[in-house]
């Protein structure tokens, strides 16, 4: 019992070093990280530097933290890893190679805790739009297989509507389209929707040749195919 209270102990201290350490770096990353960096909520800060911790591998063998994850918890993340992009392209950042790696460790750390945790149309837009201009293709089939898993078609659909990528739209039409029939059908009754779930319908219809799209299509009189 003496031991396991030792280690929880130890993990405290870790954290707390951490987190002073995390304090101390972003003063050096200019006014406007430091601005959203003050404006996160606590539980936020407790859990990037956990996730930095843990992807330094600087963690002691002590029951793990559990944080609770929430849309405020996804709008202040993207707000960081906005700022920490702007900061990226600064003359003052790029000129130092140390300052410049731990500004890309934080960076990391914000994307993998969005990736881990986020069903946000807006974020995932974000995410999707840093890995093309990096021309990150592993990225952005990681964050294909994302889509798949955890956003609902819905999410997906509001994907569609936002983006001005035609990249990031063709992914999101692709992954609706490979969706069960039954999951996209209740967009059809949505105004903003309607016509996002008829083109996937249609792609599943005719490039999938699904035969139940095909039914469906021809139940709501949708007989035109997508290149007319």
């Amino acid at each position: 019992m003496r031991f396991l209270t030792s280690k929880i102990l130890l993990d405290k201290t870790a954290r707390q070093a951490q987190t002073i350490f995390v304090e101390m770096m972003i003063k050096d990353f200019g006014a406007r990280v430091e601005s959203v960096w003050e404006g996160l909520r606590p539980v936020t800060k407790k859990m990037l530097v956990g996730a930095l911790q843990a992807k330094n591998g600087n963690t002691v063998n002590a029951p793990a933290q559990k944080f609770s994850y929430d849309t405020q918890s996804d709008w202040e993340l993207s707000l960081l890893l906005s700022a920490l992009d702007e900061q990226a392209k600064d003359a003052d950042v790029t000129g130092n190679p140390e300052k410049l790696g731990e500004l890309q460790k934080l960076t990391e750390t914000c994307i993998f805790v969005l990736e881990a945790q986020t069903e946000s149309a807006e974020v995932f837009i974000q995410l999707a739009e840093r890995a093309l201009a990096k021309k990150d293709y592993k990225e952005i089939d990681r964050l294909a297989d994302l889509l798949a898993e955890r956003f609902s078609v819905g999410e997906m659909c509001e994907i569609a509507r936002q983006t001005t990528n035609p990249a990031i739209r063709a992914i999101a039409m692709e992954t609706i389209a490979l969706m069960p029939v039954e999951e996209i059908m209740p967009s059809l009754d949505d105004q903003i929707y309607e016509d996002i779930a008829r083109a996937a319908l249609e792609i599943k219809a005719f490039e999938y040749e699904s035969e139940e799209a095909r039914r469906v299509l021809d139940h709501f009189g949708f007989d035109e195919i997508i290149d007319e």
